[in-house]
């Protein structure tokens, strides 16, 4: 089944045609720049102008920067306030006259990776982690998904939330090097073992493909390994979810 997937994120909303029995997209990605300020209105007429680049007509999946509660958005990151409270799935069907999913983008992200990359076949519970601008979580249980963790606010030990602790962004901004970095992040992924006790680790984000400079400093039981999925991984989960619902 072919659908629209589209990807919205603060700076770019990219979407692109997805073959969701392969996971492969059929068409190029078209990106458009989030329109600032990022109000209701103005993303979901974004979300249109892509609808009519690819002239599509049938359902879309979007993943977006909120945690999504039956097509409500109940939080706001990197988008405008306005969003909180606002029934989307509603607001960007009636804008695009096509039936609109949405579904909070790091969960579409780990969705893609569980159907088609590290995460396919894996039994138990799965936690996959984007290291970004902050850190964001996403759990599996026996390949079902656990909805809007926010689990990057974790509190550590030390009392510091985890993403303002070992986010790759902390990581830039304080100049640390990989080593020390790593441990770190090791300490958070320490205390979400302790709590959880995952049966798989999967890191995703830009320092996902660094693993190899700070595996060493990991101490976790579970295996981690690096995402299959690159930059295609929203726009690919976004329409899967969007075929779970309309099918």
């Amino acid at each position: 089944m072919h659908i629209l997937g589209i990807d919205v994120g603060g700076s770019g909303i990219k979407g692109a045609i997805v073959d969701t029995d392969t996971g492969e997209l059929t068409t190029e990605r078209h990106r458009i720049e989030t329109p600032q300020p990022a109000t209701p209105e103005a993303v979901a007429l974004t979300i249109n102008e892509l609808v009519k680049h690819f002239e599509w007509s049938g359902p879309i999946g979007c993943g977006f920067p909120a945690a999504i509660q039956q097509g409500v958005a109940r939080t706001a990151a990197n988008i405008a306030p306005a969003f909180i409270g606002t029934h989307i799935d509603k607001l960007f069907s009636e804008t695009t006259q096509c039936p609109v999913y949405c579904v909070n983008d790091a969960d579409a992200a780990g969705m893609a990776e569980m159907q088609f990359g590290e995460g396919k076949d894996q039994q138990g519970l799965v936690l996959l982690v984007t290291i970004g601008t902050g850190l964001g979580t996403v759990f599996f249980t026996d390949g079902k998904l656990v909805p809007n963790t926010e689990l990057g606010h974790l509190l550590l030990t030390n009392g510091k939330e985890g993403e303002h602790y070992a986010s790759d962004a902390v990581r830039k901004a304080e100049d640390l090097g990989w080593k020390r970095w790593g441990k770190r992040f090791n300490k958070y992924l320490t205390m979400m073992e302790a709590l959880f006790w995952p049966d798989m680790i999967i890191l995703g984000g830009g320092a996902s493909k660094k693993l190899d400079k700070f595996e060493a400093q990991l101490t976790v039981e579970a295996p981690v390994k690096p995402a299959a999925f690159l930059n295609q991984a929203g726009i690919v989960g976004a329409a899967l979810f969007a075929k779970s619902k309309y099918c």
